[in-house]
């Protein structure tokens, strides 16, 4: 397990980790963009796809790294202006939306998705779809850590998948 990771506070109510911390500390969020970045130095991409709001953060850094620019998908509502929205349930069950300017991607680009965790890939699914319907091509996925369950299988058998926690470093994983 990367050093940096044990920042990340698994003491939490509910589901979650709170990622803030590994964010508050320099080295460590700089180590965590290098490895975020590394798989796709030359994959040829023309902007980091970066979900709302977490992945906006790691989405904005990862982008820089590589160089390129950074397209944000929005939660529903948020954008305004007409948007392309899509509806999705979530982790909690909750229905959902996200949102994409229908001119934030030209026929051909090829995109890294970037969230900061991905526990049922619904929002990951929806901010694809939604960026493949304007014609973008999903070079790959960075997250600090996507579950391994059947509701990401079909992420990670489609797409390269780039996770940094890996799921047997998870507390309670035995």
């Amino acid at each position: 397990m990367k050093p940096y990771l044990s920042l990340i506070d698994t003491n939490t109510t509910g589901n979650r980790n709170d990622v803030t911390p590994l964010f508050a500390d320099r080295d460590a969020f700089s180590s965590l963009i290098a490895d975020l970045a590394q798989p796709f130095v030359t994959a040829g991409l023309d902007a980091v796809l970066a979900i709302d709001a977490l992945g906006f953060i790691l989405g904005t850094a990862v982008a820089e790294r590589l160089g390129v620019g950074l397209i944000p998908v929005r939660k529903g509502g948020k954008l305004p202006i007409e948007a392309e929205r899509l509806d999705f349930v979530d982790y909690t069950g909750r229905t959902k939306a996200l949102e994409l300017r229908p001119d934030a991607i030209q026929e051909g680009m090829r995109l890294l998705v970037v969230d900061e965790w991905v526990e049922t890939g619904a929002q990951v699914t929806a901010a694809i779809a939604l960026a493949e319907r304007q014609g973008g091509s999903i070079a790959g996925i960075a997250t600090i850590c996507m579950d391994e369950n059947e509701k990401t299988s079909p992420l990670r058998e489609a797409y390269c998948v780039h996770s940094i926690w890996k799921d047997e470093t998870l507390p309670g994983s035995d």
